[in-house]
């Protein structure tokens, strides 16, 4: 009986049943392979079948102690992790290439090496002396960790069995090559197959891996979306190449919060951590200018500052120029078929630029008024108040919403200095606010109370 084929895109994970040029899914020419399934023991089924052993099943009310936690020493890499690494656990971990995924990690298996945890640091991509010259820059040349140059998943595997390490760094995932899967390293099945090993290693010996995850243009984490599935936490770092600070982002944790954040900053040492993002971002910030505007934001559990640009100019192109950095370009859209539609602002004719400084990424929808403030400083040449804070989420209808931790919000504008903030109505401010807060409605209301207009 011949045996089954299939063939798989290398982009974005998509079945097809015959090769053909361009994926359909994603619209990738020249990515699609044929691939042999994995193998699989022959079924049994019937009177001759083998019984499994009984699952040991517990109530929802089972008390069960937390899991163990290990710190690095980074209080902001432990942030994200929520209180540290946790033993069997694997951690995969995306980024763009040069972001710093290789030194951040080299200094997390240093930092828990002198910590008392055995650990091995695997590279597939960079020869050992590369490795040992960036631990010089690094000032980590003398720290317990063992080194490995390999891409063979069956070497690596017989190596961490006989060593027992408690922390193993895999850098990176898409170089790991499996003997018993026929198709060319980084592909769908390799990745897969690789991932799927090491993280029964982890669960199997009690260790913790990290794996380094490559990421596609789109920025998602390059291979089968499975593998996200298989770890336990997935983290994402993220920057601009031309700023020095890097965000480490939780976008899954099975221990500990999603959506936690972790600020470095990229120096010709290493990175170093940043306790008071807010102050950082907001270090550069001169004197009020039009376009200016403070947001005070919500990341994970820790309140951010930072500062929102924009720009209006008049535009000579038929079809106005709307270019949009650290936000989404949605949510603009959204902020500007809003300003004309409910406040009669029109901003046809006129070119856009929204920028997040610092090269931070704002995402959640209490950035909305902040967004609109700043477009509308641009176009009127009006900047607001130096000591203001921004924040509140907008409705198609103009009106605005209450967002979730006010408190947080103000106690963190307040301990920067900051001595009013507007926000939307019925908020919750808390008792014994030391701040005035300005709660406003209505998008029309917040136009014409704080630029005149409307």
């Amino acid at each position: 009986m011949a045996r089954n084929v299939s063939h798989t895109c290398t982009a974005c994970g998509a079945s097809h049943k015959k090769w053909t040029g361009r994926c359909d899914a994603c619209g990738a020419w020249n990515t699609i392979v044929a691939e042999a399934p994995l193998t699989a023991g022959p079924a049994k089924t019937g009177l001759g079948a083998a019984k499994g052993r009984q699952v040991p099943l517990t109530e929802l009310s089972s008390a069960e102690a937390p899991p163990p936690r290990a710190g690095s020493g980074l209080a902001e890499l432990d942030r994200v992790l929520g209180g540290g690494l946790v033993p069997a656990s694997a951690v995969l971990v995306g980024g763009d290439p040069g972001i710093g995924k290789s030194t951040l990690l080299l200094q997390a298996a240093a930092r828990f090496a002198q910590a008392g945890l055995s650990s091995i640091y695997v590279s597939g991509e960079e020869a050992g002396a590369q490795v040992r010259m960036r631990a010089q820059r690094l000032g980590l040349a003398d720290a317990p960790v063992r080194l490995a140059t390999e891409t063979s998943l069956r070497d690596i595997l017989t190596t961490l069995d006989a060593e027992r390490p408690d922390l193993v760094v895999i850098d990176s995932i898409q170089t790991m090559w499996s003997d018993s899967v026929d198709s060319a390293p980084g592909s769908v099945a390799q990745v897969r197959a690789a991932a799927h090993e090491l993280v029964g290693f982890a669960k199997r010996r009690g260790a913790a891996v990290i794996l380094v995850g490559h990421v596609t243009k789109e920025g998602q984490i390059a291979g089968p979306r499975v593998v996200e599935h298989m770890v336990d936490c997935v983290l994402y770092f993220e920057g601009e190449r031309g700023h020095q600070f890097r965000i480490l982002r939780a976008v899954k944790n099975r221990f500990g919060p999603a959506d936690e954040i972790g600020v470095f900053e990229m120096t010709d040492a290493g990175l170093d951590e940043v306790a008071n993002p807010s102050a950082l971002f907001l270090s550069e910030r001169g004197e009020p200018a039009p376009g200016s505007v403070v947001f005070a934001g919500i990341e994970g559990t820790r309140p951010v500052l930072t500062e929102i640009q924009a720009l209006v100019a008049p535009s000579a192109l038929g079809t106005p120029r709307r270019t949009v950095v650290g936000v989404d370009g949605g949510r603009l859209s959204t902020i500007l078929a809003v300003l004309e539609a409910r406040c009669g602002i029109p901003f046809a004719g006129l070119d856009v630029f929204v920028n997040v400084a610092g090269g931070m990424r704002v995402s959640e929808p209490a950035a909305d008024l902040a967004v609109a403030a700043a477009l509308l400083s641009a176009r009127e040449d009006a900047a607001l108040p130096a000591d203001t804070a921004v924040f509140g989420e907008i409705s198609l209808s103009g009106a605005l919403r209450p967002v979730g931790q006010t408190e947080n919000r103000l106690k963190e504008a307040r301990k920067l200095g900051f001595t009013s903030a507007i926000a939307p109505a019925r908020s919750k401010l808390g008792a014994g606010q030391e701040m005035t807060v300005r709660q406003m409605p209505d998008l029309v209301g917040f136009v014409g109370d704080i630029f005149g207009a409307g």
